[in-house]
């Protein structure tokens, strides 16, 4: 991989974790079961992407 496709998944693996972290503490805070499920839900999916871009590294 060349340098700036390296920071391009350095930029992605940050705004990833930082939506991740968003939806959990989002979560935490919400009192509707049913939208709670749903932002939790956004945490996988958010988790799901970093390790996918994580993944490319390796």
């Amino acid at each position: 991989m060349s340098p700036k496709e390296l920071l391009y998944i350095e930029d992605a693996l940050g705004h990833e974790q930082q939506m991740k972290k968003s939806c959990c503490d989002f979560a935490s805070q919400l009192q509707d079961a049913e939208l709670k499920n749903f932002v939790q839900g956004l945490c996988g999916r958010h988790q799901k992407t970093f390790d996918g871009f994580f993944g490319l590294l390796g």
